[in-house]
């Protein structure tokens, strides 16, 4: 089917049949500029429905837009298998598409592939192919490994349920003949107006196989009982990779890719891999890239992006080969909260950075909103500890919306928790700027057998909110690797090295720096039964007494990479 959109001098052409090496066909929407001259393709492969409008602007300027719906979704045949599966057959279904696209002609043999998430990751399966007409890519928002989705341990149940219920599940269920929801809008308003609640308070989680159609309930099922496995591979695979990639990494994206750039850089295959590969990383979540708010927070009229025209400039260049500088531009360009500039830098993280050490420190009363829990420079003289209780059927709430997307929070809503514990600086006397991944080395017992703890970095300002700058968790057992189960000897002081999320944030003169510790973050996380037995099988759940050591023989410290502030 064709369609002339005069009016934008676009012409559309829908589920358009592109054959498989393997018979399979799998259906496309093709956007192109009304001429008769080839022009260069932009490729999205999708699992999420293809679009049908929306890419005027890479149209416009002088692209034909391809949106395909991959293997086992919407209009394509063939099955579907979620990205959490070895094999899904996703590679050799890209490697064909862009070879298929360069042939045709209105395309002058020149493809590049766009895309975030999941598309993200489509992207990274072709490109390991090598097919011969793949110029370059913009990966946006994936991460190196399935594994990095949830955390190293842990599994994030409202994002991950939301997900496999409101977005893959609907269009199976329509291909299986059964009831509706059969659209992700049509799930996503049984889950706001009825579900949500019941689905997240599932025990266990593996019950949640019990509402997901086939195949997708199968395929769930697995990574439910090998959360370790490791199916992607990208590390390896950039040793694969040819052409260049461009990402917008967000602070708040639970699905940050930023790990990509430093492997691309050592692995890739060619030099133009290794040295042009980008990434511009912003104040931003994963569905608000681009934006200068989040909630409640502005971080000011730098921290706004038109990524759709970066892209075009992107594909300008390796596509047309138009000089237009963006070769020359920096590797690395990232935006400092706080101080709502733009720095730039050849690695991630930058090189030569410094680090601040701060123990942390109190009489005991940390769990109290205004209590004496301190992060102070000088080693420690003496010491105490703090304890709480955490309760897995009263966990620390995540602080966010229905979205069920991870996003900058207020940490002032949860003031009334007397199961977090809270030490701060003075107020700062003059600016800090923190730049990269901070660590927390933490000091602490258990009643319990296994259990959890966060460490959540805060920036308190005395006139306004205290805004979540980055986080990081332990699951106990698995403290030294993800595929090690290493119980804990309760009431055993134990050292946990925890790394929190990547950031860049000047804390300024007057402000206080605040390191949060607690056990849960429900439903970002699942909830730690504290029992040593598998959380996601199990549904029984106890109390843990957690103690915090902080002293000359335990001091447990905030360690903050740092560099010059301007």
């Amino acid at each position: 089917m064709q369609e002339n959109l005069s009016a934008l001098n676009i012409i559309t052409d829908q589920d358009v049949a592109v054959p498989m090496r393997d018979g399979v066909l799998l259906r496309a929407n093709i956007f192109r500029p009304n001429t008769s001259t080839p022009l260069p393709v932009l490729l999205q492969r999708t699992p999420y429905k293809k679009a049908s409008a929306g890419y005027e602007p890479f149209v416009r300027a002088g692209y034909v837009v391809i949106s395909q719906d991959t293997r086992g979704r919407y209009a394509s045949d063939g099955e579907f298998k979620v990205f959490s599966e070895e094999d899904t057959g996703d590679p050799e279904d890209g490697y064909d598409t862009v070879e298929w696209a360069a042939s045709q002609p209105w395309c002058d043999g020149n493809v590049g592939t766009f895309g975030k998430s999941y598309d993200g990751w489509m992207q990274y399966q072709l490109a390991k192919l090598q097919p011969p007409h793949l110029k370059a890519m913009s990966a946006v928002a994936i991460p190196t490994e399935l594994t990095d989705l949830d955390w190293p341990g842990a599994f994030k149940p409202a994002r991950r349920i939301h997900w496999w219920l409101n977005d893959m599940a609907p269009d199976l269920r329509r291909r299986a003949g059964m009831l509706p929801p059969h659209t992700p809008s049509e799930a996503q308003t049984i889950w706001d107006e009825l579900e949500n609640g019941r689905m997240l308070a599932l025990l266990p989680w593996s019950r949640v196989v019990e509402y997901l159609p086939e195949p997708l309930a199968s395929q769930a099922a697995s990574w439910l009982r090998e959360p370790a496995r490791c199916p992607w591979k990208f590390r390896e695979a950039h040793k694969r990779i040819t052409v260049p990639n461009l990402d917008f990494p967000g602070w708040y994206d639970h699905c940050s890719g930023i790990d990509h750039l430093g492997s691309m850089q050592e692995h890739a295959t060619t030099q133009e891999a290794r040295k042009q590969t980008r990434a511009i990383i912003g104040p931003w979540n994963h569905l608000y890239q681009g934006r200068r708010k989040q909630g409640i927070f502005d971080f000011g009229i730098n921290a706004e992006m038109d990524l759709i025209q970066i892209q075009i400039r992107w594909f300008d260049y390796w596509l047309k080969d138009i000089r237009n500088g963006i070769d020359q531009e920096p590797v690395v360009q990232y935006f400092v909260m706080g101080s709502e500039q733009w720095k730039f830098a050849d690695t991630w993280p930058p090189k030569n950075l410094d680090q601040v050490a701060f123990h942390l420190a109190s009489k005991g009363d940390a769990h109290v909103l205004d209590g004496s829990g301190t992060l102070q420079s000088e080693p420690l003289k003496n010491g105490a500890t703090d304890t709480y209780a955490y309760d897995p059927y009263d966990p620390t709430p995540t602080l966010w919306d229905r979205t069920c997307v991870y996003n900058v929070s207020d940490r002032r809503h949860a003031n009334h928790r007397p199961d977090i514990l809270r030490y701060d600086t003075k107020p700062l006397q003059e600016d800090l700027e923190v730049v990269g991944n901070p660590e927390v080395i933490l000091y602490a017992a258990s009643s319990a057998p296994d259990t959890d703890f966060f460490d959540r970095l805060v920036d308190d300002n005395p006139d306004g909110p205290a805004m979540e700058v980055c986080y990081g968790l332990v699951r106990a057992r698995h403290r030294n690797g993800f595929d090690t189960d290493e119980l804990l000897t309760p009431g055993h002081i134990t050292q946990f090295r925890i790394r929190l999320g990547a950031t860049a944030c000047c804390f300024r003169k007057g402000h206080r720096i605040r390191l949060e510790i607690y056990s849960s973050d429900f439903p970002n996380h699942d909830r730690n039964h504290n029992t040593g037995k598998n959380d996601l099988f199990d549904a029984e759940m106890v109390i843990a007494q957690q103690t915090i050591h902080h002293s000359p023989k335990h001091p447990s410290s905030l360690i903050l990479p740092t560099c010059a502030a301007s």
